[in-house]
């Protein structure tokens, strides 16, 4: 394999996991990609290394060797089913390793997200429905869903201004705990826990702490224990906003 070629390999399979760590993938399913392209190539044994913040590949037995450095992170399982269907579809050989670069590029750069307001509508929604198989009154349904949407709405404007995600969360949950607890006084709920508990739940970090749990599954203790500190974080800063602020009505 001539060396252009070669770093062509490499680009490609930097992009394809670069894309799927910053869409929150799972570090196995990133490796198993990468070398998934790399074997469908002249059967090249590709050698990685993947952190939550950095991807390392070279081809075994060789010298070359390329990284790529993960600065953003969200979560978006759209991109990470698209790269592994592509490369899937590469493997079967139904198109090139320069169509493949293409095709990721395209998907790397693509934009399309869910607009804000149907982001806060399923928070409300969430909400709600998280109230009522906690086991909350029907009655609470509406005004679940609306504190659950404003705080999802506060979490979201505050982390693109302080650029700081658990301080946003501290401070959307301080305000779901507030808006919960004068909500009740006023009239206009009954309990106030079980609100809480469905307002907060679109915060929650789930799929880091699922993902976390696979890493470990799968022997990747560095990423599965720095994404379980990231989620625990996450987690503490609710129940620390929850916590003070029932300290501070109580």
């Amino acid at each position: 394999m001539t060396s252009k070629n070669t770093e062509l390999l490499l680009e490609t399979c930097l992009l394809a996991g670069k894309i799927m760590m910053e869409s929150d993938a799972e570090m196995y399913r990133v490796e198993d990609t990468m070398s998934r392209i790399a074997t469908a190539t002249e059967n090249h044994q590709l050698v990685c290394y993947v952190t939550q913040t950095g991807l390392f590949v070279g081809f075994d037995g060789t010298s070359n060797i390329r990284m790529v450095q993960i600065i953003h992170r969200s979560i978006n399982l759209e991109k990470v089913s698209k790269v592994n269907n592509l490369s899937r579809d590469y493997v079967a050989g139904h198109f090139t390793l320069e169509e493949l670069l293409e095709q990721l590029k395209q998907i790397h750069y693509e934009k399309k997200f869910f607009p804000l307001w149907m982001r806060i509508i399923s928070a409300s929604v969430i909400s709600g429905t998280i109230m009522i198989l906690a086991g909350g009154v029907w009655s609470d349904l509406l005004l679940t869903s609306i504190i659950g949407g404003l705080g999802y709405a506060l979490f979201y404007f505050s982390l693109k201004v302080l650029q700081i995600k658990f301080l946003s969360e501290f401070l959307a949950s301080f305000f779901i705990g507030c808006a919960a607890i004068i909500a009740v006084r006023l009239g206009l709920g009954q309990n106030q826990d079980m609100i809480i508990i469905g307002c907060v739940m679109p915060l929650v970090p789930g799929v880091q702490i699922t993902n976390s749990l696979r890493d470990l599954l799968a022997g990747h203790y560095l990423s599965g224990v720095s994404r379980g500190t990231e989620a625990t974080m996450t987690a503490s800063m609710i129940g620390f906003a929850i916590a003070f602020v029932l300290q501070l009505f109580y």
